[in-house]
């Protein structure tokens, strides 16, 4: 009785300590956004926020979200939908690396996707220079627009439709196609009688996710929107902030509310979707299917690796040939080549030396943390009953909606949460470090949370019945069971976490401050002061690491379970 009343305490503090753990980091900050920002003075009240609506400059802001975040949204369907469709349905070579090159762009941080473009298309870009194909001096930027935006949006989002696509294609039943095509019907008519209909709610689910993204993108809307003098809310909230301090955080939590809410619905809306798609699908996992397009196999692959190479080797090669020359515009030849530009960020810039250790130094942290607190949270998650499930559903929820909810609007409650010093102990967090690394734990706690999740829910629960029986408590289940079994998964879900913590400008935006700078705010401040040569060095670094980490995924997809990586089987 005694070891049965210790092990019960036991998980029950553990459980109740990683809860409050994620309450504290994910849920409190945001409700304390939304009480500064309805309830100043004790009072809830929506008249602030009736009167944020109200504002012109919030409505056209907010418009502009909406319009550019459904119009890219729009495009990254059908281009990740045409993709998936491609790659999942027919019997295309080189399957893997298509997916693999396919999903570099959502891991490439935006503001460099941003500034890559930027020097890829205008004037001053040097490999249109290079090959005579540059605008004239003086024309009109075509990246610095509407449309620029929305496409470089759906460029970047186009990756998530993929998977969400992808995923459904692997799971509908494929008896109906069988059926379809024994009948004698062809693949057009199969596509479009049988194939899409089943892949609606994995459409539409993928649209909301990529509608998502794009309200709460900040990289692109910053360093794209700015120019075109087409603002959103992300950058309303980024300018009055940054203009004015931390004394305007009042009207500025009302428009982060604004954002939030926006994206609160579009999250149910897609909770709402992710049930429909369980409903509908009813096939299980298999695998890829590899229709014969016959004669046009070769015309498609064309196809789609043209595509995948003016997607990723145009910003690229524009990228680095900014970062060789002396000054941005002049072209890259012999007398123009230098290597100044990475020597001076890499070697004498000290603000670049500790933005590259800030960065290092918070994101492998939080990726150790993450990993730490997702094996004990996915314990209760997947092996863990009754109320004890539910606490930790609960839990997740809030790591999810910290996750879904825009970087800069968690930015705000983090900085309402800790602008004081902390009570009790009187260390102020506000201006440091350590509130960065604080927000890397809550915003992607998600992300390694779901691969441990997966790993744990293809173990075997009677595991846990037995070593309950032989008496081993639930620390030792943890550290001699679990742990080992779900560690290639948590590795691999802290390495994703460090690889989008490392380079993100959409959390720190807000929250840096001098000596506690990091890559990407570093970037952002070159790009945004006019030193383009040194911002496209940097970016150009960031790049190779952001590609050698997902090499480094890569090499995990045999030890952890199929799905926790995302462009493997």
């Amino acid at each position: 009785m005694r070891n049965a009343i210790t092990f019960r305490g036991g998980e029950g503090l553990s459980l109740a300590a990683v809860c409050i753990l994620v309450t504290a980091l994910c849920g409190l900050p945001l409700a304390l956004l939304f009480a500064v920002g309805l309830a100043p003075d004790g009072v809830l009240s929506l008249s602030p926020l009736g009167e944020t609506f109200a504002s012109r400059s919030v409505q056209r802001a907010l418009w502009n979200s909406l319009e550019s975040s459904f119009l890219s949204a729009v495009l990254a369907t059908v281009l990740g939908t045409a993709l998936a469709l491609a790659i999942g349905l027919t019997n295309l070579r080189a399957k893997a690396a298509l997916v693999f090159l396919v999903l570099v762009p959502m891991m490439i941080p935006p503001h460099v996707t941003a500034i890559a473009w930027s020097q890829a298309l205008g004037p001053a870009s040097p490999v249109l220079q290079w090959l005579g194909l540059a605008p004239p001096p003086g024309a009109a930027h075509p990246v610095y627009s509407l449309q620029g935006l929305v496409a470089l949006l759906a460029l970047q989002h186009m990756p998530i439709v993929f998977l969400v696509v992808r995923a459904g294609l692997r799971a509908f039943p494929r008896e109906l196609s069988d059926a379809a095509r024994v009948s004698g019907a062809r693949a057009p008519r199969l596509l479009w009688r049988i194939t899409l209909p089943l892949l609606a709610p994995s459409l539409l689910a993928g649209f909301v996710l990529a509608f998502v993204s794009a309200l709460g993108n900040f990289g692109i809307n910053a360093l794209i929107g700015i120019p075109a003098r087409y603002t959103t809310l992300p950058v309303l909230i980024w300018r009055r902030l940054a203009g004015f301090g931390p004394d305007i955080i009042g009207s500025v939590a009302l428009v982060a509310i604004v954002l939030a809410l926006v994206t609160l619905v579009l999250v149910a809306l897609q909770g709402v979707l992710q049930r429909r798609l369980r409903n509908a699908l009813v096939g299980l996992p298999q695998q890829p299917l590899a229709v014969d397009l016959g004669r046009a196999r070769l015309p498609v692959e064309i196809g789609v690796w043209s595509f995948l190479a003016l997607t990723l080797l145009l910003p690229a090669a524009s990228l680095v040939a900014t970062s060789l020359v002396r000054t941005y515009g002049l072209p890259l030849a012999a007398d123009s080549f230098t290597l100044e530009n990475y020597a001076e960020i890499l070697f004498r810039q000290s603000v670049t030396l500790r933005a590259f250790a800030n960065s290092t130094f918070a994101a492998a942290v939080a990726a150790v943390l993450i990993a730490v607190i997702s094996v004990i949270l996915g314990y209760f998650l997947t092996v863990g009953r009754g109320a004890s499930r539910r606490l930790a559903g609960l839990a997740a929820a809030q790591a999810d909606v910290a996750y879904a909810v825009p970087g800069l609007v968690m930015s705000i409650a983090f900085i309402l949460m800790f602008l004081r010093p902390l009570p009790l102990v009187g260390i102020g967090l506000y201006g440091t470090l350590a509130i960065i690394l604080i927000a890397y734990v809550a915003v992607f706690l998600s992300i390694g949370l779901k691969s441990v999740a997966a790993a744990y829910m293809q173990i075997d629960a009677s595991l846990d019945d037995a070593a309950r029986v032989s008496g081993a408590g639930f620390a030792r289940r943890i550290l001699r069971i679990y742990a080992p079994l779900v560690a290639p998964a948590a590795a691999s879900g802290a390495i994703l976490v460090f690889l989008t913590s490392y380079n993100e400008v959409t959390v720190s935006a807000l929250l840096w401050s001098t000596g506690n700078e990091t890559i990407g705010t570093t970037i952002f401040n070159y790009e945004d002061g006019g030193y383009t040569t040194l911002a496209a060095a940097m970016a150009s670094v960031t790049v190779v690491a952001t590609v050698v980490v997902m090499l480094a995924v890569n090499a995990l997809a045999r030890h952890v379970p199929a799905g926790t990586i995302p462009w493997k089987d």
